[in-house]
């Protein structure tokens, strides 16, 4: 029943199911949510959200505080890198499960350049924003033995040291089945095809596309899994530059969902304005209902 329910809210529309006046509220709400929770990752207080630096233990910090209100068992995870001290957040269901699902979304960023703070609303508020909503869903479909463990992952910017450090600490504590990473997803600004600005790619989802299209009944997205057909930019995007690459190389299957690199990746205008927060809540959707069943 449980799952039956789950299928019903999240593979078709709402409008289906609710008041037509009662859905868009609900809508509103989460986008509201997601909306602010960029905000504060972008905000001044972290300064850009710097590898070592106090805004990025600011986030850490936030993100503490939100996973553990979710009900999560949490803890930070300390490591160096290059000289300077980095924090994973990480947040696992309560219980006990023979195997793990791994979701995670780095968080560090630029920084503070010349004076000038690079928000970093989409690399990577937008993929933490998304962590976070799937934290307050999910854990309450894990009942049989398969967990979730939800990763804030630090030094993405310092040779993804952060998503590194906790595959060696944590792998034999919470041996994973999977690895689904949450990268660049707020954007509706480099779509797959022209003219379809609703979209999401999924490299190393071919494997489970049976499922994902099957998720995708709702939302509706235009669904790829490769990177705009690039075989050598989805090589490199799926393998070395994000941060399954250490899962992958330990012969763990791993997923990266993304919108796409924009004109205003890793610039100062990467900021919460330029995102789309109906067409991430849509993304989240699909990604839920994939993971859903998947446990």
């Amino acid at each position: 029943m449980k799952r039956l329910l789950f299928f019903l809210f999240f593979l078709l529309p709402a409008a289906l199911l609710l008041r037509p006046d009662v859905a868009s509220a609900q809508v509103a709400d989460r986008e509201t949510e997601l909306r602010a929770e960029v905000e504060f990752l972008c905000d001044s207080l972290c300064a850009g959200r710097a590898f070592g630096t106090a805004g990025a233990q600011a986030s850490t910090l936030y993100l503490l505080r939100q996973l553990r209100d979710a009900g999560l068992r949490t803890t930070v995870q300390s490591f160096s890198a290059g000289g300077r001290i980095g924090h994973n957040v990480v947040a696992v269901t309560p219980g006990w499960y023979r195997r793990y699902i791994v979701v995670g979304a780095y968080f560090d960023a630029i920084g503070t350049l010349e004076g000038r703070i690079y928000p970093g609303a989409d690399a990577n508020a937008s993929g933490v924003a998304a962590l976070l909503a799937l934290a307050r869903e999910l854990p309450a479909c894990c009942h049989g033995e398969v967990g979730l463990v939800f990763v804030a992952f630090d030094g993405h910017a310092a040779d993804l040291s952060g998503a590194r450090a906790f595959l060696e600490r944590y792998r034999p504590v919470y041996p994973p089945v999977l690895m689904v990473n949450l990268d660049l997803l707020g954007s509706s600004l480099a779509p797959i095809r022209s003219g379809h600005p609703d979209y999401l790619i999924a490299l190393g989802g071919s494997p489970y596309r049976f499922a994902l299209e099957s998720a995708n009944r709702g939302p509706r997205l235009d669904l790829a899994y490769d990177y705009y057909g690039s075989e050598s930019f989805t090589d490199v995007f799926y393998r070395r530059v994000s941060d399954q690459r250490w899962f992958l190389e330990a012969g763990i299957p791993a997923v990266m969902f993304t919108s796409g690199i924009t004109q205003h990746t890793n610039k100062v205008t990467d900021t919460p304005a330029t995102l789309d927060y109906g067409l991430l809540d849509r993304r989240i959707g699909l990604i839920a209902a994939w993971l859903h069943a998947m446990l």
